[in-house]
């Protein structure tokens, strides 16, 4: 049986016009990749990244969907249910 996602309910933003890691800014850090919250479009830098700022903001607030902001990539991922439930539509 497939594991389906049960979170795709609370999507609620899925562009930004922020292409940076705020809080790696703050820290003088670099990021590999951006991920942005797609419940309320915060953007944070990758697990590849050395801060990890987007699991970190799923760990402090709960917000399970994150996506992709690297051009050319589409997919969603779901903290909590820990699949792919899909790609937007950009």
């Amino acid at each position: 049986m497939t594991q389906q996602c049960m979170h795709l309910d609370q999507i609620t933003m899925t562009q930004t016009d922020t292409h940076v890691c705020e809080e790696c800014i703050k820290l003088g850090d670099r990021w590999v990749h951006l991920r942005m919250c797609l419940v309320c479009g915060q953007v944070g830098c990758c697990d590849d990244s050395k801060n990890r700022h987007a699991t970190r903001h799923f760990q402090g607030v709960g917000h399970p969907l994150i996506r992709s902001i690297e051009p050319g990539e589409t997919w969603i991922w779901c903290y909590v249910d820990q699949i792919v439930p899909g790609e937007l539509d950009v």
